[in-house]
């Protein structure tokens, strides 16, 4: 893939980005997602995951079967903004 391709587009990351944080020796799902947010957008790395995972394998030798999947942090209970927005705190009231 060119390096301009986009690959998370949650947080704005190529495939040139996601290159030289492997060159850094970033080799790993989980640390690439701490260092870059890759995979912590809207998506939850539904889109971004398989074409990380991917270029991991390429890059690094690594077998895509045997790479450790990062882990997933689900909000637990779905909020609107609003909710958030109007929110007060107790010294408001």
């Amino acid at each position: 893939m060119d390096d301009a391709t986009i690959i998370c587009r949650c947080e704005d990351l190529t495939y040139e980005d996601i290159r030289d944080w492997i060159q850094r020796g970033y080799t790993s799902l989980d640390e690439i997602k701490r260092v870059t947010r890759c995979g912590m957008g809207q998506c939850q790395g539904r889109t971004c995951r398989p074409l990380l995972m991917q270029e991991l394998s390429k890059s690094t030798g690594q077998n895509i079967a045997q790479m450790q999947m990062s882990t997933f942090r689900p909000p637990l209970e779905p909020m609107k903004i609003r909710a958030i927005l109007e929110h007060k705190e107790d010294d408001e009231i």
